[in-house]
C-alpha cells in the first residue's frame, strides 16, 4: 500500500504539440520535444535521460531554418532564444513542419505572457537579470530600486 502524497496527486497538462528529432526524416533518435500550456520539454537519451524544461513566457525570440538536406526530408530546426539560465538558446532540431511550429510557439508564448501579465521589458534587464516593473519609476527600462 503506497502513501497518498502530493506527488501521487499531480496531473499532467494536456500536450499541445509533440515531436521527435528525426534522422533522414524518420523519428529514430532518442530526443523528444513536448509542449503543454505553460512549458516546453526536451527529453534526451536512452540509457541516461536528461529532461530540460523551459517556461514559455521566458522565450524572447524564435527562428526557424531549413538546409537543403532538411527540406528534402521535410524537416527543419526551430531555435528558441530565451532568458532561461540553463539554456539561453534551445534548438528543436530536425522536426516536421518547422515554420508551423514556429508560428504555433510564437502565438502560445504571446498568449502566456498576456495571461501572466509579463512583458519583454520586465524579463530583460541589464545582464539578463529579472527586474520588477515597480523598480522602474521613470519608465526608461532601468531599475531605480536598490538591490538588497
Amino acid at each position: 500500500m503506497g502513501k497518498n502524497t502530493v506527488l501521487n496527486n499531480l496531473h499532467e497538462d494536456e500536450v499541445l504539440w509533440a515531436d521527435t528529432k528525426r534522422f533522414l526524416g524518420m523519428p529514430i533518435t532518442f530526443t523528444k520535444y513536448k509542449v503543454d500550456e505553460n512549458r516546453l520539454y526536451c527529453k534526451k537519451g536512452l540509457l541516461r535521460t536528461e529532461t530540460d524544461e523551459l517556461l514559455l513566457y521566458r522565450i524572447m525570440d524564435i527562428r526557424s531554418s531549413q538546409t537543403l538536406g532538411q527540406r528534402i526530408f521535410g524537416v527543419g530546426t526551430v531555435v528558441l532564444f530565451c532568458t532561461d539560465k540553463t539554456s539561453g538558446v534551445l534548438e528543436l532540431k530536425n522536426i516536421k513542419k518547422p515554420d508551423q511550429v514556429r508560428r504555433f510557439l510564437s502565438d502560445l508564448v504571446e498568449r502566456r505572457r498576456t495571461e501572466t501579465g509579463v512583458k519583454g521589458k520586465e524579463i530583460f534587464g541589464s545582464g539578463g537579470v529579472l527586474h520588477s516593473p515597480e523598480c522602474d519609476t521613470d519608465g526608461d527600462g532601468i531599475p531605480d530600486c536598490d538591490e538588497n
